[in-house]
C-alpha cells in the first residue's frame, strides 16, 4: 500500500516542482492525482473527497505569504491534508484525580505485548505511576513476556496464568490495583477479525474494563488489509487511539493511513525496534515527509507560520507591488534562516533537497550577515529608497560595514533583481530567485 501511495503521491509533487506556471489546470490535475492516490491506497472515499476538495479550494485561493513560493506553498497544502488523515499530534493527558484504564487490542503478532510494556515505560518516565494487567490467556509466555519486559520500568503486572477466562483477569486486576495507580494497561489476546468468538470476548472485557481510551495496535507491515481489520475493531469497541508497530527493517506503516481513516483515530506513537524504548510520539507532518522520501517537511511548515505571522497586510502589498524596501528585504531574508537551520529550511524545499554543501550554506548565511551590516550603515532614506545611492554612497557604506565596495554592489544588484521579480510574479520560481538573491 505505501509503496505505491508514495510512488503515486511523489509523482504528482514532481509535476507541481517541474511546472512552469501553478495556475488552475495544474491545481486541478494534483486533485485529481492525489484522489486517484488515496483511493487506491484503500482511504475511504468520503474522506477522499473532502481532502482534495481543500487542497484544490486553498491551492485556487491562498496567497503564499512572502518569501515562500507558490509551489512551495501548495506543497505545504498537500502535506497538510495528507497529513489531516492522520489527525493531529496526540498528547496523552492523564487526568490527576482518577484512575485512567487505557485497553489495547490488536490483531495476534501486532506486537501489542510489546507494546503495552514500552508504553508503561513511558508514563513511568513521567513518574506516572502504572499498573498493568496481563489479560492474553490464549498465546503461550505472554504473562511471562509481559512481566519481564515491565520489569525494565519496574512495574508491576498482574496476571493469572491459570486462569482463562479473560473478564475474571481484569476484574481482579482492577481490584488489585485500585486507586494505587494514575494508569491501568490492560494487554488482550490477539485477534483475528474473522473470529467470532474473540471478539465477542474483546466487547465483554471492554464492559468490565471500562475504559478511559481503546488504543488499537496496527503492525505497520499490513498493507492493504489494515483498513479491514480497523474497520472491525472500531465496530466492536470504538478506537481512540492507534499505535503503530514494526516500522523498523521493512515495515513501513502504510497501514497507519488506513488506520486512522477507518477509525477516526488519532495515531499516538510509533515503534521502530524492539527495545522497551523503542516507542516515540507521532507527528503526521514528519511521517507523511519520509513516507514522500522528501525529507523532513516540518522546517518549511515553521518557515511559512514564521513569515505569515512576521508579515502584516501592508507590507505584503508593499512588496508585491514592487515598493519592497532594503529593511523588507533583510526581514524577509532574517525570517528564513531565523526559523531554524538554514540548511535544514532550504533542503526541505523540494527543489534543494540534497543539493546544498556545507560550504554553500554557510556563503549564504554569510551573505545575510553582511547585507544586515550593510543595510544598517545606511541612512533611513537609503534604506527606502535604495535607487539614490551612487558612487560615493556606496563607498562609504562599504567603509561603514567593514565590507567592501563589490559587496555593497552586490547587495543592491540581488534587492533589485528580487523587487523585480516579485513585481513580473517571476519571483514564484524559488530556485531562480534564490540564485540572483545570491542564494540558490
Amino acid at each position: 500500500m505505501l509503496d505505491n501511495l508514495r510512488k503515486d503521491l511523489r509523482g504528482a509533487i514532481d509535476k507541481i516542482v517541474k511546472s512552469n506556471n501553478v495556475d488552475k489546470e495544474t491545481i486541478i490535475a494534483l486533485k485529481k492525482d492525489v484522489q486517484r492516490s488515496l483511493i487506491m491506497s484503500d482511504v475511504e472515499a468520503g474522506l477522499v473527497v473532502n481532502v482534495t476538495s481543500r487542497l484544490q479550494q486553498r491551492a485556487l485561493d491562498e496567497t503564499p505569504p512572502p518569501g515562500l513560493s507558490r509551489k512551495d506553498h501548495v506543497v505545504k497544502i498537500l502535506y497538510e491534508e495528507i497529513s489531516s488523515l492522520l489527525g493531529d499530534e496526540y498528547t496523552l493527558d492523564v487526568p490527576k484525580d482518577k484512575t485512567m484504564r487505557i485497553l489495547l487490542l490488536g490483531i495476534q503478532g501486532s506486537g501489542k505485548t510489546t507494546t503495552c510494556a514500552k508504553l508503561a515505560k513511558i508514563l513511568h518516565d513521567k513518574d506516572i505511576s502504572v499498573g498493568v494487567i496481563g489479560a492474553d490467556n490464549y498465546r503461550p509466555g505472554a504473562l511471562a513476556q509481559l512481566k519481564t519486559m515491565c520489569d525494565k520500568s519496574k512495574t508491576e503486572v498482574y496476571g493469572d496464568g491459570a486462569n482463562k477466562n479473560a473478564d475474571d483477569i481484569v476484574q481482579k486486576g482492577l481490584d488489585h490495583f485500585k486507586d494505587a495507580c494514575n494508569v491501568i494497561l490492560i494487554d488482550t489476546a490477539g485477534r483475528h477479525r474473522r473470529e467470532d468468538e474473540l471478539l465477542d470476548e474483546m466487547k465483554s472485557i471492554s464492559k468490565v474494563a471500562r475504559p478511559d481510551l481503546v488504543i488499537l495496535v496496527i503492525d505497520g507491515t499490513v498493507g492493504q488489509q489494515c483498513f479491514a481489520q480497523s474497520k472491525t475493531f472500531h465496530e466492536m469497541v470504538p478506537v481512540g487511539g492507534i499505535i503503530v508497530t514494526k516500522l523498523d527493517g521493512s515495515g513501513k506503516g502504510g497501514g497507519a493511513l488506513a488506520a486512522a481513516a477507518a477509525t477516526g483515530a488519532r495515531i499516538m506513537f510509533i515503534s521502530n525496534g524492539e527495545r522497551v524504548d523503542d516507542l516515540i510520539p507521532f507527528s503526521p507532518t514528519r511521517f507523511v515527509g519520509r513516507m514522500l522520501d522528501m525529507g523532513d517537511i516540518q522546517a518549511i511548515l515553521d518557515l511559512a507560520k514564521r513569515l505569515e505571522a512576521v508579515t502584516d497586510e501592508g507590507r505584503a502589498k508593499r512588496i508585491y507591488r514592487g515598493r519592497m524596501s532594503l529593511i523588507d528585504f533583510l526581514d524577509e531574508m532574517e525570517n528564513m534562516a531565523g526559523t531554524g537551520s538554514l540548511k535544514n529550511v532550504l533542503e526541505s524545499l523540494p527543489m534543494f533537497a540534497g543539493q546544498l554543501s556545507e560550504k554553500r550554506v554557510n556563503d549564504i548565511s554569510s551573505n545575510i550577515e553582511k547585507w544586515r551590516y550593510m543595510i544598517q550603515s545606511m541612512t533611513e532614506e537609503e534604506q527606502m529608497n535604495p535607487d539614490m545611492i551612487n558612487r560615493s554612497r556606496i563607498r562609504r557604506i562599504a567603509r561603514g560595514s567593514g565590507c567592501t565596495e563589490r559587496d555593497v554592489k552586490d547587495l543592491i544588484k540581488s534587492y533589485n533583481s528580487t523587487k523585480t521579480l516579485i513585481k513580473s510574479n517571476k519571483g514564484r520560481k524559488m530556485p531562480d530567485m534564490l540564485r540572483r538573491m545570491g542564494l540558490g
